[in-house]
């Protein structure tokens, strides 16, 4: 089943704590501070630290999403 269609723009593996306001933005967390969304992120997934090396996939709506 598709959802939406999407374009990748860049993929990349980084540290999770280089994560910058901007970027913690972007995910959809306007209110915290890097450091909170890197304390947040590693509660959420086992075994993650803030050293831990993710893989940060940047993308866009091909179509604006249409919600009912």
């Amino acid at each position: 089943m598709r959802i939406v269609d999407v374009e990748v723009l860049d993929v990349r593996r980084e540290r999770l704590d280089l994560i910058t306001a901007s970027e913690v933005r972007a995910e959809g967390f306007p209110d915290m501070t890097p450091g909170e969304f890197v304390a947040f992120f590693c509660r959420a997934h086992t075994r993650c630290t803030p050293q831990t090396v993710v893989t940060r996939i940047q993308w866009r709506y091909l179509h604006a999403p249409i919600y009912e």
